[in-house]
């Protein structure tokens, strides 16, 4: 009873959150609909390189602004968005299809170009709030990658993986100048004097910094070019305070990753990312390592920063002078080919001009939604008459909890929808059919067991009990199997796919909700019901609907009778199955030849003594003697 109370309190406090967020917020009573179902806002973008940048617009550029265009929408909360390329080369066009109506702010973050700076680390720390200044200067922070220039052959060891940055809110906020907050008449001794750049409002606001927070990771501002800069990592692993701009990413010339190249100029076991710069680039790296390289950590590191968000803060450990580093550090074969296709990128910034923006009606529509759930409602009455028809009375159970599966499945997507911004697709609704038929299979394995420890002549009390530690161990591993399923096709598919994946999921742990805190919970109070304790025909669990009546073997050679001619009404309210013990068979003696025992009067041999004849041994299908 306690199980069944607390499931209705949590089913209650979800009910009443989304009708506080309904009053108090922006919450609605059904989730929200995806592109496909409900439209929403296409956005055409055309690249166009800057200016001062040389070269013009490829299919690699095209890759990396859609990635940072998803990054973007993905930290903003907004789900089921579609971005696409069209056409190829200079006349390549990015397509942008966000659902519902957009905010501004959302369009914002769509529209801003995205651009690589070389910024100094003044201060690194964990990604969650610092209690002080004190702690944020070094608590939390992780090892970075090491620069260095490539001559040098080997590089030194070194465990960070590439830190990542964002701002402490949708857009960073841009710091007080240095001239604002100095003394009088002093300036900066280099980039990298924190004394003068860490003024009390750029402390403040990188101690409340929270780069956990996946509403701070979306990026679209770099911050001033000529103040401190707080953000977080790209991965929200990490926060940082930066110095002003040394170099912009335009000056990268060619970026690659590699296995790195040992001293004797054979090819070592480290993947690396190999880094060249242009002439001025060249220059003003020199002149960046050469400080960097007497600093203590972390001042000697220099922080990538890509779209507002650190994409790696490497440590120099050499002076560099002819614009070839090697970043070196943790790298896999495929995060080092990610840091160098992010840095190829910041070769040839683009701006993003906005050629159209229109509202597009839903790809498919209510019809397509209606349809959908006319699917699963057709499904959902043909387990309830398969229930009803196979389980009697008991099939009201399995109807009641695919009715309480339904609303707590409806309740939680309604809250992903509203505190998540999760949208409801089609593929998303094939999902949630799917699921009618895992959380039906599990109510059968459960009555099934049941039904079987009956059959072995233990009373309903005793026989839902053991049913159900040995339907348990079932329905664990088949949802297991069907969330690993899901897990696997969400981590692995891309577009509405994984809107499907998503469902199914969450309503396979759903179904194991359900089971452990209402089925079998109900169940141990029904078993206590005489309705269901005595058998009634017409509760599910009619020992002559299970096939047990006039005799039934119970293992070790004991048969068990129950008396000829006994009905329910000849026995109300008893405990089922009532049964006579039968004389013990013949040691030796088969299942068929037990059973013709029973039948001649409970003997375990013929009345004359001999041995069972061979009527008396008749061969059942299935193997069975």
């Amino acid at each position: 009873m306690r199980t069944l109370v607390t499931l209705g309190v949590v089913i209650v406090a979800m009910a009443a959150a989304i009708a506080a967020g309904v009053t108090w917020s922006k919450a609605t009573v059904a989730p929200k609909l995806a592109l496909d179902l409900e439209g929403g806002t296409e956005i055409i973008l055309t690249p166009v390189p800057e200016a001062q940048a040389s070269g013009q617009v490829t299919s690699t550029t095209i890759s990396q602004a859609i990635n940072v265009i998803r990054q973007r929408i993905d930290a903003s909360g907004v789900a089921e968005s579609q971005i696409s390329s069209q056409g190829s080369g200079s006349s390549a066009k990015i397509v942008v299809s966000l659902p519902g109506q957009p905010s501004q702010d959302t369009v914002k973050l769509v529209t801003t170009s995205a651009q690589m700076e070389f910024r100094p680390v003044l201060q690194q720390a964990a990604p969650t709030p610092t209690p002080s200044p004190t702690a944020s200067a070094t608590a939390g922070a992780t090892p970075a990658p090491t620069a260095s220039a490539p001559a040098a052959g080997s590089t030194p060891d070194a465990t960070a993986t590439a830190a990542a940055s964002s701002a402490a809110s949708a857009a960073p906020t841009p710091t007080p100048s240095p001239s604002a907050t100095a003394a009088a008449g002093a300036g900066p001794s280099s980039p990298s004097d924190a004394a003068y750049y860490v003024t009390p409002e750029v402390q403040k606001q990188f101690d409340s910094l929270d780069c956990s927070n996946q509403k701070n990771l979306t990026g679209g501002v770099n911050g001033p070019a000529d103040a401190a800069f707080v953000t977080c990592s790209q991965d929200g692993t990490s926060k940082f305070i930066l110095g002003p701009v040394e170099l912009q990413g335009r000056h990268i010339s060619a970026a690659s990753s590699g296995l790195n190249i040992l001293p004797n100029g054979t090819t070592g076991t480290e993947w690396v990312v190999n880094l060249k710069l242009d002439g001025q680039g060249t220059t003003q790296f020199a002149a960046t390592t050469t400080r960097l390289v007497k600093e203590t950590p972390p001042l000697n590191q220099f922080a990538v920063v890509l779209d507002g968000l650190v994409v790696s803060a490497p440590a120099v450990n050499e002076i560099i002078p002819n614009g070839q580093a090697v970043i070196s550090g943790s790298f896999t074969r495929s995060s080092a080919a990610t840091l160098a296709n992010q840095l190829s990128f910041g070769s040839l910034p683009v701006s993003f001009q906005v050629e159209s923006q229109q509202q597009i009606s839903a790809t498919l529509g209510s019809e397509q939604l209606q349809k959908g759930l006319l699917a699963g409602l057709i499904g959902l009455v043909l387990v309830v008459v398969y229930s009803l028809i196979q389980y009697r009375v008991l099939g009201f159970l399995t109807v009641s909890s695919l009715v309480l599966a339904a609303i707590i499945t409806y309740l939680v997507i309604t809250l992903l929808s509203w505190l998540q911004g999760y949208r409801l697709s089609l593929p998303g609704v094939a999902g949630l059919i799917v699921a009618i038929g895992i959380t039906a299979d599990s109510f059968i394995v459960y009555f099934e067991r049941i039904r079987d420890e009956l059959r072995d002549g233990r009373p309903l009390t005793a026989a839902v009990e053991h049913g159900w530690a040995r339907a348990r161990r079932t329905i664990i591993v088949s949802d297991a199997v069907n969330f690993m399923a899901a897990a696997a096709l969400y981590v692995l598919a891309i577009g509405s796919v994984r809107g499907f994946a998503f469902t199914l999921g969450l309503t396979t742990l759903i179904d194991l909700a359900i089971v452990f805190f209402f089925t079998h919970p109900m169940m141990e109070i029904l078993s206590k019901v005489p309705f269901f304790a005595s058998g009634h025909r017409l509760s599910g669990l009619d020992p002559r609907r299970l096939g047990v009546e006039g005799f039934r073997y119970v293992g070790r050679g004991r048969v068990v009778v129950e008396p000829k001619g006994a009905a329910e009404a000849d026995r109300p309210g008893q405990a089922w199955p009532t049964k006579q013990p039968a004389a013990v068979g013949v040691p030796g003696m088969t299942i068929a030849e037990r059973r013709a025992a029973a039948r001649r009067g409970g003997t375990g041999a013929p009345p004359d003594g001999s041995a069972p004849t061979p009527d008396e041994r008749p061969t059942t299908e299935g193997g069975e003697h």
